[in-house]
């Protein structure tokens, strides 16, 4: 019973193994964001969804389709009664909550939009893109508000000052700028990263702000005068995302090492390394009380890591998707080979039993023989609706010889291909097999 032996304030709020990794999107995870209330959580995927979780125990409530691209970011209103996605459709997406019903699209950057940011009042949206524009929004009128120019290239961050009165955004030319959200005016521009700024955040009393970048660096500005006040080294490889506790003390940061750090703010003193991940890490996020930290990754997963002591929270339970694997392998009469295997990395996406149903990609029960694009209840592109294949053994062996982005370009599959033709037969064989209809 390890959740209850420490004597920590973990002990009083959790009982022993009810958090679990998230575990459910067909791709990256590019962002999470827990709500102001600690209850729940936002993810945003390569997958082209959103997910809405149970914080810590991370049970699946909601899969939100409406982007018609890789999804990179995610944030909460601040009254929790909606939130907002970013992605590379370019767009914006106004979500209500727990519903997942499209309130509005915001569209007009002409490029992946990499980030999104609500101001504290709730009353404005920001948004960063790789047309090197960030965008203010005004949320009550449904409108554009102004677009701060000033970014040579791609704009990979942004965060609202804790009193709302101060915008940054980071990027691809190595700065980070500070604008005045009141009229758009740049403020400062912060010089010191050596490649790409790609992460920034705001301590909670706003006299600081973290900054993570390709360099492998963190850094701490001060506010005030725009210098740099600490610079934190020990990631190999880029820093993609950090994170500033609610009270201030501590900040976290993850990259391409696929390492989570968390350090005492104050002092720059490294208080944890958190391995854990088996990709690079991509977004962190701590609740609102300050005791959990949550990790999205490369690895298609979120963990869930205790601040204090330092460790995963809970051991994860087996997935639906793992179940439907489990039990088409007892059906092969126990070891099902390489195809099995192979199958493992879509498994998360796509269910092979007749009552597993749709998750992040259409069930695959029953797919030879049948049309794309036509389970019941599944939100298809209209490119693989309207494709007219129809899944044969050759249709699956020419999907993952050339890729969905050549064979099936429009479609929502994640960009992947298998070059070698024997484990595209594998797959095949034990896709036959285990995904046979009555």
């Amino acid at each position: 019973m390890k959740g209850w032996i420490f004597a920590g304030s973990l002990a009083l709020l959790l009982p022993a193994a009810v958090a679990a990794d998230f575990v459910g999107h067909g791709g990256f995870v590019k962002s999470v964001a827990t709500s102001p209330d600690g209850r729940h959580a936002l993810t945003a995927s390569f997958d082209y969804t959103v997910m809405y979780w149970r914080v810590p125990a991370g049970e699946r409530l909601g899969r939100f389709d409406g982007h018609e691209g890789g999804v990179n970011a995610v944030a909460f209103l601040p009254d929790g009664s909606g939130a907002l996605s970013a992605a590379d459709d370019g767009t914006v997406i106004l979500w209500s909550l727990p519903d997942g019903v499209v309130r509005h699209r915001f569209t007009g950057h002409q490029g992946k939009v990499a980030a999104v940011a609500v101001s504290p009042d709730g009353g404005l949206a920001a948004s960063a893109a790789w047309d090197g524009t960030v965008r203010l929004w005004d949320l009550a009128g449904l409108s554009l508000l102004r677009t701060l120019e000033g970014h040579e290239g791609n704009v990979n961050s942004v965060a609202f000052a804790p009193d709302g009165a101060t915008l940054a955004s980071g990027g691809y030319d190595s700065t980070v700028r500070l604008w005045r959200v009141s009229d758009g005016t740049p403020l400062l521009t912060l010089t010191g990263h050596d490649f790409s700024a790609n992460s920034v955040r705001f301590t909670p009393d706003g006299s600081s702000l973290l900054s993570g970048s390709v360099d492998e660096t963190v850094r701490v500005w001060d506010i005030a005068s725009g210098e740099e006040r600490d610079q934190w080294t020990g990631h190999t490889g880029s820093v993609f995302a950090v994170a500033v506790s609610p009270n201030g003390k501590l900040a976290a940061s993850g990259g391409l090492d696929q390492l989570v750090r968390i350090w005492h703010l104050p002092t720059g003193k490294l208080v944890h390394e958190l391995a854990g991940h088996k990709g690079p890490v991509w977004s962190l996020d701590f609740t609102p009380d300050g005791r959990l930290l949550l990790s999205a990754g490369a690895d298609d997963v979120v963990k869930v890591w205790d601040v204090e002591f330092g460790e995963a929270v809970g051991p994860a339970t087996e997935t639906a998707a793992a179940l439907d694997a489990r039990a088409a392998v007892a059906q092969l009469n126990g070891d099902a080979g390489r195809g099995a295997r192979l199958f493992r990395k879509c498994r998360a996406c796509h269910s092979i039993t007749a009552d597993g149903g749709n998750k992040a990609g259409p069930t695959l029960y029953g797919i030879f023989g049948r049309s794309a694009g036509s389970v019941r209840g599944y939100p298809y592109s209209e490119a693989l609706a309207q494709s007219g294949l129809v899944w044969t053994e050759e249709t699956f062996d020419r999907l993952f010889a050339l890729g969905p982005d050549t064979y099936t370009p429009g479609s929502k599959m994640p960009l992947q291909s298998m070059p070698n033709a024997e484990d595209r037969a594998a797959l095949i064989a034990y896709l036959k097999e285990v995904t046979a209809s009555d």
